[in-house]
């Protein structure tokens, strides 16, 4: 199990919020922390801590002011680590390549491919054509209805069609590198992890899978690990002290497989 380090950017700002408390509308969201430092600065620690496959992520709708501001702090984070993080939010294949370019790794990708609550295979084609499966990650983000998992679009605010399950990830896994997974119920809440999530995620044995969500407590850590079968990577974000939360970076690196 590895650790993935994330760099979250709201209007402008590094921020660690409660995913579902996220609307596009008024560009608002329930923030856990908002960092004084630019997103450069994590990105700079990442780099110097030899942490790869993280990911800067856009939680700003595309075309809006608050889109640019946070693009522009993204752009500086990838600058600051060429190829050593991953970057989402609005990710097409029309602009995969300019984020490649500015020193993404991978670009994640959801809302493009999802279209109409389902899978949009065309735009999954182009965005291998244009950018090669091996610079894309598919964020099948997650939030549970009735007894099962679909995936959501569009800062996880709509739910598709399509239910996250083993098949579905190697059905998908022809068009990406890696998968990331953020458990969009308990994003942010620091309250516990989806276990029952996780343990859809552990039955597929394919392509890297990196989890988001929940953790709030180093027994967390060890579900994680557990319920994957040290298999799956691990993202934490608000509960880290590096985002104001009780976690100690040191300790939760001591956990992991680096």
């Amino acid at each position: 199990m590895e650790f993935r380090p994330c760099i979250d950017i709201h209007n402008g700002k590094v921020k660690q919020i409660v995913g579902s408390s996220l609307e596009d509308a008024t560009a608002s969201a329930k923030e856990n922390f908002v960092s004084s430092r630019d997103a450069d600065f994590f990105a700079e620690f990442y780099k110097n801590e030899g942490l790869k496959g993280g990911h800067a992520i856009i939680l700003n709708k595309i075309g809006t002011p608050e889109y640019e501001a946070s693009k522009a702090q993204a752009m500086k984070a990838l600058a600051a680590y060429p190829s050593g993080l991953q970057i989402g939010g609005g990710i097409t294949d029309a602009n995969i390549m300019d984020f490649i370019r500015g020193g993404a790794s991978h670009g994640i990708v959801t809302s493009f491919v999802f279209s109409d609550g389902q899978i949009n295979h065309i735009n999954l084609k182009k965005l291998r054509s244009t950018a090669g499966k091996q610079h894309v990650v598919l964020d099948l983000s997650a939030r549970k209805k009735g007894d099962r998992y679909y995936v959501v679009t569009d800062r996880w605010q709509k739910f598709t069609k399509e239910e996250v399950t083993p098949t579905l990830l190697e059905e998908l896994s022809e068009y990406c590198d890696e998968f990331l997974i953020h458990a969009a119920d308990v994003e942010g809440q620091k309250a516990g992890i989806d276990e029952e999530l996780l343990e859809i995620l552990s039955r597929y044995q394919g392509v890297p899978v990196t989890y988001a969500g929940g953790v709030g407590s180093y027994e967390d850590i060890d579900k994680v690990r557990k319920a994957g079968s040290g298999k799956i990577n691990l993202t934490i974000g608000s509960a880290l002290d590096l985002f104001g939360g009780p976690l100690n970076y040191e300790t939760v690196m001591l956990m992991m497989d680096r």
